[in-house]
């Protein structure tokens, strides 16, 4: 693997002059800001949201940088991981000219994304058993791929990509690998974070919306080489992490015991949903699940999924995704919501039984 960032990034990302704001032009602290044309009297809500947020989130990366054992400089938050993922196309993939590799079923927004920036987009669906064809995936790389998108664990599968696969993308790949580990933090698979230093080409996409419960927020984190950050933050606009996302946020990432014990209880959840639902007549599989949701396998899925939003309870229906025929995805709520959850499978299957 011979990687070279300079023939990744776009010719005119490579020589643009970015933004630069008044705190690009000094260090330190001031007391005294007239340099933006903020309100110096303040606004109806409190005295101090009349400014500008900190364009780089120094404070938030800090706390990030020490959780997740990594450099600040090697961090960019974005609008949700939504806008990381624009960014990325943005930044590196030239319009009606590159290519990018995805592997369905997969997340939806990196094909939303290239067909928002004209980037052609090569599929190598996952093998039955959900995991990377790697082969495939070597056959569609031309020098005009750019970048690779895994969803690790994935979505809407639910289940973790085998490590060496995705090894042995970053050692052969001349462009940027992105694994999306959105759902990380519900498997016991070890994150690609810690794995910067070794592989020049790797991305990391996380975000605060799951595990730590604050989709709310829409605080996305990518990881990766300070020199992709740097160009990253060229495109990235400024002040767009508000200042109560980032006060917020900071609040947070201080209850990180807590937030370790929901995600254990979800996990605990979890699994006994999964063991109920595999129990019930006409369900064909329950796959193994990473994450803090289920796909669930059951004849006339489009059917039930209808049924269900008649009783108030909202899933996904994934049946129109390649290699998820009649499956259903569904996030494990509360105690009481999965309770709901399976009394009305449980009617709706009777009420099926009944019928035939």
């Amino acid at each position: 693997m011979n990687f070279d960032i300079k023939k990744i990034v776009r010719p005119n990302i490579e020589t643009l002059k970015a933004y630069s704001s008044a705190k690009d032009e000094y260090t330190g602290e001031a007391n005294v800001l007239l340099d933006a044309n903020e309100n110096s009297l303040g606004s109806p809500l409190t005295k101090w949201y009349n400014r500008y947020p900190d364009p780089y989130q120094k404070k938030v990366k800090e706390k990030l940088a020490f959780i997740k054992q990594i450099k600040a400089e090697q961090i960019l938050l974005g609008n949700g991981s939504d806008e990381c993922i624009d960014i990325l196309f943005r930044t590196f993939c030239e319009p009606g000219k590159d290519n990018i590799i995805v592997c369905p079923p997969t997340y939806p927004m990196y094909e939303v994304g290239a067909n928002i920036n004209n980037i052609e987009i090569k599929s190598a669906p996952l093998l039955p058993n959900f995991q990377l064809n790697v082969a495939h995936i070597e056959q569609l790389v031309n020098e005009h791929t750019k970048i690779i998108w895994i969803c690790s664990p994935n979505n809407p599968t639910g289940n973790s990509i085998d490590r060496i696969d995705i090894e042995t993308i970053l050692n052969h790949f001349n462009g940027l690998v992105v694994i999306d580990e959105a759902y990380i933090n519900f498997s016991k698979q070890k994150s690609f974070a810690q794995s910067l230093v070794d592989y020049p080409n790797l991305v990391v996409l996380q975000t605060l919306s799951k595990a730590w419960g604050l989709a709310g927020l829409r605080l996305g984190m990518c990881f990766a080489d300070e020199v992709i950050i740097k160009y990253m933050n060229k495109v990235k606009a400024p002040y767009n992490i508000n200042i109560v996302t980032q006060e917020l946020a900071l609040t947070a990432l201080d209850e990180v015991g807590q937030v370790n014990d929901m995600i254990q209880h979800l996990v605990d959840m979890r699994i006994a949903l999964a063991e109920v639902i595999k129990s019930m007549p006409l369900v064909q599989e329950v796959y193994p699940s990473d994450t803090n949701f289920l796909l669930v396998k059951i004849p006339n899925a489009t059917q039930l999924y209808k049924y269900l939003l008649t009783q108030g309870i909202v899933v996904r229906d994934r049946s129109s995704l390649e290699n998820c025929s009649d499956s259903l995805r569904i996030t494990i709520g509360t105690e009481q919501e999965n309770t709901q959850l399976v009394d009305a499978m449980a009617k709706w299957i009777d009420l099926t039984f009944s019928n035939d």
